[in-house]
């Protein structure tokens, strides 16, 4: 690999999306849109303080893994991909240009939907504000991460969504959002011990209201942190070309 290259690519995908308002928006405007409509739906109620840390992990990382996961299969679909590899461009080149591209939009969308969510939605952070944003950021890589690694595997953008129930949801069902984890059977709650959105929700949480202590946290990142070089490393080997 070589980060001039790699570099390139992630300069021409934050042009390319520079260039579509549409994917723009859905990046950094609507996951606090759905954050709102959550607290406002649950306002003056005690369960937005409960829920929104499960929120802002849940919202950012569905979108990055569809937006990511779509626009990498145009990209090979269009045949730009077989072109790009055509020349002294690697497919870690490709992956990772990609990943820095939309991380840095993450960090961009996890800073509007956090300063949404505490200043305006008025959720209550016990915790490091900085320590928040910072899982946060984390939580919104691996739907990037996840998203590449589906895209790989997806022929058509339908199959990107057909992978969502494979991808994501079971990760929303036994992340702990609707019944902790340890109220869950057994065997499901060792599944759901095992997926990195449950480790982004539990640091979030544990953040917002001062439960655990930084330490605590930071495992719970590293833990997520290797989930995203996991899906990196496993979808810059099952890239392909083209889509036949």
């Amino acid at each position: 690999m070589s980060p001039k290259r790699t570099l390139a690519t992630t300069g021409r995908v934050l042009a390319q999306i520079g260039h579509d308002p549409r994917t723009i928006v859905l990046l950094l405007v609507v996951p606090s849109l759905l954050i709102g409509l959550v607290a406002w739906i649950f306002d003056k109620t005690e369960v937005f303080a409960s829920i929104g840390p499960a929120m802002l992990a849940l919202f950012p990382f569905i979108v990055m893994f569809l937006v990511t996961s779509i626009a990498t299969l145009r990209e090979r679909r269009s045949g730009t991909l077989e072109r790009l590899l055509s020349m002294p461009l690697g497919k870690g080149d490709f992956i990772l240009g990609y990943t820095l591209a939309f991380g840095l939009l993450a960090v961009v969308q996890t800073a509007i939907a956090g300063t949404y969510a505490i200043w305006v939605c008025g959720l209550d952070v016990e915790g490091s504000v900085g320590l928040l944003f910072a899982v946060a950021i984390a939580d919104a890589l691996l739907g990037t991460a996840l998203g590449l690694l589906a895209s790989a595997f997806a022929r058509t953008e339908f199959q990107v969504v057909q992978f969502m129930p494979v991808f994501v949801f079971p990760q929303i069902l036994l992340g702990g959002i609707f019944l902790p984890r340890d109220q869950l059977p057994e065997v499901l709650e060792t599944i759901g011990d095992w997926l990195p959105l449950s480790h982004a929700i539990d640091a979030l949480t544990a953040v917002a209201t001062g439960a655990e202590d930084a330490a605590w946290v930071w495992w719970r990142m590293l833990i997520i942190g290797c989930w995203i070089v996991g899906a990196i490393v496993l979808g810059s080997l099952t890239l392909r070309r083209r889509t036949p």
